[in-house]
């Protein structure tokens, strides 16, 4: 049995059933955002974009918001992510608005196929990704928000942390979480979800409980997560074991070669070797199966990126759970292909930033330069 894929639209300001006669059916372009979360968590509502949508329908364009299938959940893996990823695209050029009750003149519109962008932020950066490299209709723009996978290829995914490593967070006990790590995450008890709202405990809970990350029988503080898998993304990269739910290959796992390799490298490196990151990051690729490289944004055959559209690179300088260095070199990868990039780096912001109070007033400048890049783009007919 197939659990279905959801998504919201939200159209112009400008549409609305009166506006319009009845046998006109508008082309629009369209903004397609995937949410954070680590692949783990969220649903197409989750840390929401308010600003971004704002400035989309309120230039005309349409604002599609997706669920994906999560990591670990039957027996899912970056592939069956992909997958979501590309039936979204093949989905939204078809789309019949219906009559119902509710609805009685619905609004006809369609989906220009010449006039999608993509976006996402954090691991929804990575769905926005995979849409430029493999998505029919080929998004015109991908604007990544902190984006993760822009090289999957550095420490932070296969090397085990014994010490804080993100934002000050506390470091998690495994064992709390048994049932989200592998093998028990592939049992026959684990079905697929494509939602797992992120939620926190509400603000009448226990103020004076001491919270345990993982722990079943929490029931504060006020604003502690509720949905263990909110700490799933943090865990993964604590184990140096992200790699291994991304693309399911577990026996032997993808991080324990990656982490050998990086190893090996090191013992026969001399202390007057001079190679650098990026020669110990071609090494490394080698290491990653044919299968699964279609999941490595910086591992596309060179001439395979100048099929890339533009992209617009949006990072917190101090971003501590994904390192600005990936938009970096994903950065330098494109505009070495003769791709349109833009890197925009916010000093002294961590993760998430865009959702910090007053957002909107500290990055005003920056998101209204996101909001015109995207509209003329979307406004282009060619």
């Amino acid at each position: 049995m197939h659990t279905p894929i959801l998504l919201d639209i939200y159209l112009p300001r400008s549409v609305d059933s009166n506006s319009f006669l009845p046998d006109k059916i508008l082309t629009l372009g369209a903004l397609v955002y995937f949410h954070g979360g680590g692949l783990t968590v969220g649903n197409r509502m989750s840390w929401f974009p308010t600003w971004l949508q704002k400035r989309i329908t309120d230039a005309g364009h349409i604002f599609i918001s997706p669920d994906y299938r999560l990591i670990p959940s039957g027996s899912t893996t970056g592939h069956n992510i992909l997958e979501d990823v590309l039936d979204v695209f093949k989905f939204i050029v078809n789309i019949a608005p219906e009559q119902t009750e509710q609805n009685p003149k619905p609004v006809q519109y369609r989906v220009d196929p010449k006039r999608i962008a993509v976006s996402g932020s954090s691991a929804g950066a990575l769905c926005a990704y995979l849409a430029a490299m493999h998505a029919a209709p080929k998004p015109k723009a991908v604007l990544s928000l902190y984006g993760l996978g822009g090289n999957f290829l550095i420490p932070q995914y296969y090397t085990p942390k014994h010490s804080v490593f993100f934002r000050g967070r506390e470091m998690l006990n495994p064992a709390l979480f048994s049932d989200f790590l592998y093998p028990q995450c592939l049992s026959p008890s684990s079905r697929m979800i494509t939602d797992s709202l992120n939620t926190y405990f509400p603000p009448d809970a226990p103020a004076d409980v001491v919270a345990i990350p993982g722990l079943e029988t929490n029931t504060g503080p006020p604003g502690f997560p509720s949905n263990r898998r909110m700490f799933l993304g943090r865990l993964y990269l604590q184990l140096g074991e992200f790699l291994d739910y991304y693309t399911g290959e577990y026996e032997p796992g993808l991080s324990v070669a990656l982490r050998k390799k990086a190893e090996d490298i090191e013992l026969t490196r001399s202390d007057s070797d001079s190679s650098s990151a990026n020669d110990l990051e071609e090494i490394l690729a080698s290491t990653i199966p044919e299968k699964h490289r279609s999941l490595f944004p910086s591992l596309c055959p060179p001439d395979a990126y100048a099929s890339w559209p533009p992209v617009y690179f949006f990072h917190g300088s101090l971003d501590s759970a994904v390192h600005v260095q990936e938009s970096q070199h994903l950065h330098n990868l494109l505009t070495k292909a003769g791709i349109r990039s833009i890197l925009n780096i916010a000093e002294g912001m961590e993760h998430s930033f865009d959702y910090q109070p007053d957002a909107d007033v500290i990055h005003a400048e920056a998101f209204n330069e996101i909001g015109s890049w995207l509209d003329e783009i979307l406004r282009e007919t060619s």
